[in-house]
C-alpha cells in the first residue's frame, strides 16, 4: 500500500513532464508549419508592388492553441480514453434493450427535416430563410447523397475511389447540355443523367478489375482528372472554363417557378419570391436522399450486397466461394456512379450554371472524408458526418465574432480547410472508426447483433 501511494506522485510527475515536452515540441512544429502561412500576409500597393505584413500576434495564438491543446491531450484526454478502453474491455458484454428515442431516432430526424423549411420560414420570413434552406439544408443534403453513393463503392465493396466527383460532373453536364441544346425537362433528364453516370462507372470499372488498394486509388484519381480536363478543353460542347449558363430550372409537374402568369406564385395567388423554388429543391433533394438510402439498404440485404461485403473483407476468399468478382465490382461502381449522376443533375438545376471548377479533386476528397469520418457502411454515421463537416464550413461564414480574437483582418472562411483538417484529426483520434463504430450484419442467424468496431478491421467500422 505504501509503495502504491509513493508511486502515484512520481507517475503523475512523469506524465506532466512528458506533457510539457510534447507541448513544447508541438509548439515548435506549429511555429515552423505556420510561420509563412499565418505569420505573414502579402498585399499589393497601387503600383502592384508586393508588400509583406507581419502577424506575430496571430501566429502566437495558433502556436499557443497547439501547445496547450497537446498538453491537455496528454494529461487529461489520453488517460481518460485509455481508462475507458480498459473498462470497456473488462466489462461483461450485456444485451441492453434500446431506449424509445434510440429506436425511433431516424423517424424523428425525418420529421425534423420535413418541418425544417416551414419552421425556418416562420422564424425568418421567406427572404430571410433563403440562406438557411439553401446553404445549410440543400447543400448538406447534396453531400449526404454523394457520400451515400460513394459509400456503396468504398464502404460496402471496399474499393477506394478518389475520382468520384467525375460521376458528379457527368450528371451535371448531362443535364446542362441536354436541357440547353434539346430543351428536355428535368424529370426526363434526371434518370438519363444517372444512366449516363452509371455507364461511365462501368467504363471505369473494366480497366481496374485487377487493381486493389493504392493502385486502384491512383487510377480512379486519374479518371477524375481526365473528366475534368475533357470538360475544360472540349470547348465546342462544354464551353471550357466559361461553363454552361442559363440552365433551365426544374418544374413542379410542369409548373415553373417564375413570374409568368402560369408560374407557381401567380397560380396560387402568392407574393413573388425566390424562396418557393429553394423550398421545392429542398424537398426534392430530400426525396432523392431517401431513395438512395432505401435502395442501398435493400441492395445490402440482397445477394449482390453480401457479395460486396465479402469482396471488401477478403477478395481471395470471395473468389474461392464462387462469387464473380468482375460483376461484383462493376455493379458497385455503376450503382454508386448512378447516384452521383442524380446528385449532379440536381446540382445543375439548383445552380443554373456549371463549370469545371465545381468538380475538382478537393470535392472527391471531401466526400471520401465524410464517408470515412461517418463510419464506412453506416448510412446514419455518414449523414452525421456530412452535417458536421458541410454545416461546419458554412457556419464559419457566420462567425464574425472571431475577428475580436484574431484581429479585424481575420476572414474565417479562408481558413475553413485548415479547421476542416484539424477537425478530421480530432475525430480520428477520438473515434478512429468513424462516428458510428459498429454496424449490424446484413445476414444473421436467428438473432441480429451489432458488430462492435473493435472486432472489425481498422477503417472498416
Amino acid at each position: 500500500m505504501a509503495n502504491t501511494v509513493l508511486d502515484t506522485p512520481a507517475t503523475e510527475g512523469s506524465l506532466v513532464g512528458k506533457a510539457i515536452k510534447e507541448a513544447l515540441f508541438t509548439g515548435v512544429m506549429t511555429l515552423g508549419l505556420f510561420l509563412l502561412y499565418i505569420g505573414f500576409r502579402t498585399d499589393q500597393d497601387i503600383s502592384n508592388t508586393p508588400i509583406v505584413y507581419g502577424r506575430p500576434g496571430l501566429l502566437a495564438i495558433f502556436v499557443a492553441i497547439a501547445a496547450v491543446g497537446r498538453f491537455l491531450m496528454v494529461v487529461f484526454v489520453q488517460p481518460l480514453l485509455k481508462a475507458r478502453k480498459e473498462a470497456k474491455a473488462a466489462a461483461v458484454v450485456q444485451d441492453r434493450e434500446a431506449t424509445f428515442f434510440k429506436k425511433h431516432i431516424l423517424k424523428f430526424a425525418l420529421v425534423a427535416l420535413i418541418f425544417y423549411p416551414p419552421v425556418i420560414v416562420s422564424l425568418y420570413g421567406f427572404q430571410g430563410s433563403l440562406k438557411f434552406v439553401d446553404n445549410f439544408g440543400i447543400q448538406i443534403l447534396i453531400y449526404v447523397m454523394l457520400a451515400w453513393g460513394l459509400n456503396i463503392v468504398v464502404g460496402l465493396a471496399g474499393l477506394l475511389d478518389l475520382g468520384y466527383v467525375a460521376f458528379y460532373a457527368v450528371g451535371a453536364y448531362s443535364y446542362a447540355l441536354l436541357s440547353s441544346y434539346y430543351g428536355l425537362s428535368f424529370w426526363v433528364l434526371l434518370p438519363i443523367s444517372g444512366i449516363l453516370a452509371a455507364f461511365w462507372g462501368m467504363i471505369l470499372g473494366f480497366p481496374v478489375l485487377r487493381l486493389r488498394g493504392d493502385y486502384l486509388a491512383i487510377v480512379t484519381l486519374a479518371f477524375g482528372e481526365i473528366i475534368r480536363l475533357v470538360l475544360i478543353n472540349w470547348t465546342d460542347v462544354t464551353k471550357g472554363t466559361f461553363g454552361v449558363s442559363s440552365i433551365p430550372k426544374a418544374t413542379l409537374f410542369g409548373i415553373p417557378f417564375d413570374a409568368s402568369p402560369n408560374g407557381f406564385a401567380k397560380m396560387f395567388g402568392l407574393p413573388m419570391s425566390s424562396a418557393y423554388y429553394k423550398i421545392f429543391l429542398f424537398y426534392l433533394i430530400l426525396v432523392l436522399c431517401l431513395i438512395t438510402a432505401y435502395v442501398t439498404i435493400r441492395l445490402r440485404r440482397m445477394p449482390v450486397g453480401r457479395a460486396w461485403e465479402a469482396l471488401r473483407e477478403d477478395e481471395i476468399a470471395c473468389r474461392s466461394l464462387g462469387i464473380n468478382t468482375v460483376t461484383t465490382k462493376l455493379t458497385a461502381f455503376s450503382i454508386g456512379a448512378m447516384f452521383g449522376g442524380f446528385a449532379g443533375s440536381f446540382f445543375a438545376a439548383r445552380q443554373g450554371f456549371v463549370s469545371p471548377e465545381s468538380f475538382v479533386f478537393m470535392e472527391s476528397a471531401v466526400i471520401l472524408a465524410i464517408v470515412v469520418l461517418g463510419g464506412m457502411g453506416s448510412l446514419t454515421g455518414i449523414a452525421v458526418a456530412a452535417i458536421v463537416m458541410t454545416g461546419g464550413t458554412e457556419l464559419l461564414r457566420e462567425m464574425e465574432f472571431l475577428k475580436h480574437f484574431f484581429g479585424p483582418d481575420f476572414t474565417p472562411e479562408l481558413y475553413r480547410m485548415l479547421l476542416f483538417g484539424l477537425a478530421m484529426v480530432v475525430v480520428m483520434i477520438l473515434k478512429p472508426r468513424g462516428f458510428v463504430g459498429s454496424r449490424e450484419p446484413s445476414a444473421f442467424l436467428r438473432e441480429k447483433k451489432a458488430v462492435s468496431g473493435s472486432f472489425t478491421k481498422e477503417g472498416h467500422g
